[in-house]
C-alpha cells in the first residue's frame, strides 16, 4: 500500500510503548466505560452525563492523536498536547461542576463563562480536526461565521447576527449546541451498543461468524465472495462501522475471493459493498439510526422494524449481484476446505447469538428501550466472556487452570478499552455536529433554507430528492456517516416532508431521515474519497479509486431502494400515514397483515433482483437489450407499485406487483431457453 492509499484507510494513533502512558491510556478508557455502564443503570442529569462523556472523549483525543492528521507520533506526547489536554478536559467539564450555578442565573453569563465557552469551542474543533479530519470543523466554523456576520449576508439569508456572547451561551452553556441531542445520543445509546459489538468480537464471535459463512456457502459457485456478504451482514449487526467491517471481514475474505477467480478490483469492491450496507441492518445499525429516533421522538424499535425490509432486500440483492459476477466469470467454491462440518461449526460459537437473541427480545418482544436492551445484552455477555473458557476446558475434558478462570475478566476490560478508543470519533462528529444544529436554531437558517430550496426546486419533490442525495454524497466524502446524517437531515428534512406535503404525499417523516441516511453510509465507497474503498484497496493491492467506481456500481441498486421507500412507506411496513398528524411520528399507521409483509418482501426482492440484472447485464445467462428494457418496468411496478397505479392504467398495487411479476417470469423463460440452446451447441 502506498503512502496516498495509506491515508485513507484510517487516521493514526500515537504508539508510544511508556507503561506510563499505556496504563495512563488504559485508565481512562477503562473509566469511560465503566462510567457509561454506571449511568445506563443509575441515570444522572443528562447535562451532567453529557459533559463528562464529551470530557472522556476529548481527554483520550489529545493524548492519542497528533497533531498531524494520519500521521503518528512515536516518541512521547508533546508539553502543548498535555496542556491542552488539561484545558479542554477542564473547560468541557465546566457545565457540570458549574451546573447549579448556572441554572440559578440563566442567560445572565459572567466573563469567565464566555471565555471557557470559547476555549472549549476552539479546543473541540481542533480536536475533531484530529481524529475526523478538517471537513467538520471547517464547515462548522462556516456556520459559526454565518451566526455571526448575519446582518453582512445576502438579502436572501441574512439575519440580525450574533454577539460573542450570545453565540458562546447557546453553543456551550445551553443544551442547544454542544450539549444538544446528538451528544445526548452518543451518551445514552450509541457508547453501549459499540461497547457490545467490541465485547462481541473480543469473546471471539467476528472470526465465529466468518467461519458460519464460509461454511454455509463455500462450497458453492463463488463461494468466498457470498461467504463476504453474509459475514459482513453479521458482522455489520453488530458493529455498525463501514470500515470496521471491510478491515474485519476483507482481511479474510479478500485473499480468498482473489485465490477463488474474483479479480482485485472485484474482491475489493465486493466487501466495499457488502461492508457498507452492514451499517443498515438491524439490530445494531450505525450510529446515525440512533440519532435518527431522538430527533423523530419515536423508539429505536420503530427504527429498526421500518429499516428491516431495506436492509434484507439489500443485503440478498447483492447476494444475487456477487452469483451474477460468479456466473459470468465461472467461478467454483471452495475445495476440501475446513468448513465441511456445518454444525459443528454452527455449534462451535452458537452461545454468541443468546446476546443477539437477548437485544432483539428486549427491543422487540418486551418492548423495552434501547439503553435497557444494551444493557441486559452485555451483562450476558459478560457471563459468556468469564465461563467460555472454563466450559470448553470441561467439555474437552481438560483441566481447568488459573488463568483460564481470568481471561474472561481480561477480555473484557480491553473490549472496554478498545471501545472507548472508537467511540472518541463518535464522541467528537457528534459535539461539533450539535455546533451546526444550534446554529440552525439561533438563526432560523432552517426556514431561510426551505424558501431558498423551494425557489431552486419549485415543486418537483424529485428534484429536490436527488439535490438532497448529492449533498449527501459530497458531504460523506469528508464527514463520517453520523455527523453526514445530522448536518443534511436538520437542513433539508424539514423542506422535503413540506415540499411532499404540498405535492399531496403523506410521507412519514422517518423516510426522509432513513433517505438522507442511506445516501450518507453510501459516502463510504463513493469516489474519489470512499474511506472504506481505500481499506479494502489496501487490502487487495488493487486502485482505491476503480474498487470505489465498482463498489458504487454494485452499490446502485441501494441508492434506488431511498427513492422507492419514499413512495412506497409499505417497504418501511407503514400502511400509511394519518391525515390529521402527517408529520409526527404518531402519525404512523404500521403494517399487520402478515401476507401483505411478505409480498412487499418478495416484491422488493424481485424489483432488486430486476435492477441488478440491469446494471450487471446478465441474468441466467447474457442480457439481451430488449430483455434490459422489459425489465426496467419490473422495477417500478415491484418497488412502487402505489405510485404506477396513480399514474397508470393500471388498477391497483395488487394488479402492479402481478404485471411486474408476470414480465419478470418472462424474461427468465427467454433466458432459460436461451441459456438451453447455447449449452446445447456446446456439447455438439
Amino acid at each position: 500500500m502506498n503512502e496516498n492509499e495509506e491515508q485513507f484507510v484510517e487516521v493514526k494513533t500515537r504508539e508510544i510503548k511508556t507503561p506510563f502512558y499505556n496504563y495512563l491510556v488504559a485508565g481512562i478508557c477503562l473509566s469511560w466505560s465503566l462510567f457509561q455502564l454506571y449511568i445506563a443503570y443509575f441515570p444522572i442529569n443528562t447535562t451532567i452525563s453529557r459533559s463528562i462523556h464529551l470530557a472522556f472523549g476529548v481527554c483520550l483525543i489529545f493524548l492519542l492523536y497528533p497533531v498531524k492528521f494520519h500521521k503518528a507520533a512515536h516518541t512521547k506526547v508533546p508539553f502543548y498536547d498535555i496542556l491542552f489536554c488539561i484545558l479542554v478536559t477542564c473547560a468541557v467539564l465546566y457545565p457540570a461542576i458549574e451546573f447549579y450555578a448556572l441554572a440559578n442565573r440563566p442567560g445572565d453569563y459572567l466573563l469567565q463563562d464566555i471565555v471557557i465557552s470559547c476555549l472549549a469551542v476552539v479546543l473541540l474543533l481542533e480536536a475533531g480536526r484530529r481524529v475526523l479530519g478538517p471537513a467538520l470543523p471547517i464547515i462548522c466554523l462556516v456556520f459559526l461565521a454565518y451566526d455571526y456576520f448575519g446582518q453582512y449576508m445576502p438579502d436572501i439569508i441574512a439575519h440580525q447576527g450574533a454577539s460573542i456572547q450570545k453565540l458562546a451561551g447557546h453553543m456551550f452553556l445551553t443544551t442547544e449546541g454542544v450539549f444538544g441531542v446528538p451528544i445526548g445520543v452518543s451518551v445514552s445509546f450509541i457508547y453501549l451498543f459499540v461497547l457490545f459489538g467490541s465485547l462481541l468480537e473480543r469473546a471471539g464471535a467476528g472470526q465465529y461468524f466468518i467461519n458460519l459463512a464460509f461454511a454455509l456457502l463455500g462450497k458453492f459457485r463463488g463461494g468466498p465472495a457470498k461467504a463476504s456478504v453474509i459475514a459482513s451482514g453479521l458482522t455489520g449487526m453488530v458493529s455498525g462501522s463501514s470500515t470496521a467491517n471491510v478491515v474485519t471481514v476483507g482481511t479474510f475474505t479478500i485473499p480468498l475471493m482473489k485465490k477463488a477467480g474474483l479479480t482485485r478490483t472485484k474482491a475489493a469492491a465486493v466487501e466495499v459493498a457488502a461492508g457498507v450496507n452492514g451499517q443498515l441492518m438491524p439490530p445494531i445499525m450505525g450510529a446515525a439510526a440512533f440519532i435518527i429516533a431522538e430527533f423523530l421522538g419515536m423508539s429505536y424499535t420503530n427504527v429498526m422494524v421500518a429499516a428491516v425490509i431495506p436492509a434484507f432486500a439489500c443485503y440478498i440483492s447483492l447476494f444475487f449481484i456477487v452469483h451474477l459476477e460468479s456466473c459470468k466469470l465461472g467461478l467454483k467454491g471452495i475445495e476440501g476446505s475446513a468448513y465441511e462440518s456445518k454444525m459443528r461449526i454452527f455449534l462451535s460459537g452458537v452461545h454468541y447469538l443468546s446476546p443477539i437473541a437477548i437485544l432483539l427480545y428486549t427491543l422487540l418482544i418486551a418492548k423495552e428501550s434501547a439503553i435497557s436492551a444494551a444493557f441486559n445484552a452485555i451483562g450476558f455477555l459478560f457471563l459468556i466472556m468469564i465461563f467460555q473458557e472454563p466450559v470448553r476446558k470441561i467439555a474437552q475434558g481438560e483441566k481447568i487452570g488459573k488463568d483460564d478462570l481470568f481471561m474472561g475478566f481480561i477480555d473484557i476490560v480491553w473490549a472496554m478499552i478498545a471501545a472507548a478508543k472508537n467511540m472518541t470519533t463518535v464522541a467528537a462528529a457528534t459535539a461539533i455536529a450539535g455546533i451546526i444544529v444550534g446554529s440552525i436554531s439561533l438563526t432560523g437558517l432552517g426556514q431561510v433554507l426551505s424558501d431558498l430550496v423551494e425557489q431552486i426546486a419549485g415543486n418537483n419533490i424529485i428534484l429536490i430528492l436527488l439535490l438532497t442525495a448529492l449533498m449527501s454524497l459530497i458531504l460523506g466524502m469528508g464527514l463520517p456517516t453520523t455527523a453526514n446524517y445530522i448536518v443534511v437531515s436538520s437542513l433539508v428534512a424539514p423542506v422535503i416532508l413540506m415540499l411532499a406535503y404540498k405535492n399531496g404525499f403523506l410521507v412519514p417523516a422517518i423516510a426522509v431521515h432513513l433517505f438522507v441516511f442511506y445516501f450518507g453510509i453510501l459516502a463510504d465507497d463513493t469516489p474519489p474519497v470512499g474511506i472504506a474503498a481505500y481499506a479494502a484497496a489496501g487490502i487487495a493491492k488493487a486502485n482505491p479509486v476503480i474498487v470505489g467506481l465498482q463498489g458504487f456500481m454494485y452499490d446502485l441498486r441501494t441508492a434506488i431502494l431511498p427513492f422507492a421507500f419514499f413512495f412506497n412507506s409499505k417497504l418501511m411496513l407503514i400502511e400509511g400515514v394519518n391525515p390529521a398528524d402527517p408529520m409526527s411520528s404518531d402519525g404512523i399507521i404500521w403494517m399487520s397483515n402478515p401476507f401483505e409483509i411478505t409480498l412487499v418482501f418478495v416484491m422488493a426482492l424481485v424489483g432488486m433482483f430486476a435492477f441488478s440484472s440491469i446494471v450487471q447485464g446478465y441474468f441466467v445467462t447474457k442480457l439481451r437489450i430488449w430483455e434490459r428494457v422489459l425489465l426496467l418496468p419490473v422495477v417500478a411496478l415491484a418497488l412502487v407499485p402505489n405510485i404506477c397505479a396513480k399514474y397508470s392504467i393500471i388498477a391497483n398495487e395488487y394488479a402492479g406487483y402481478a404485471i411486474g411479476a408476470l414480465i419478470y417470469a418472462f424474461v427468465f423463460m427467454t433466458q432459460w431457453i436461451k441459456n438451453k440452446n447455447e449449452k446445447a451447441v456446446l456439447t455438439q
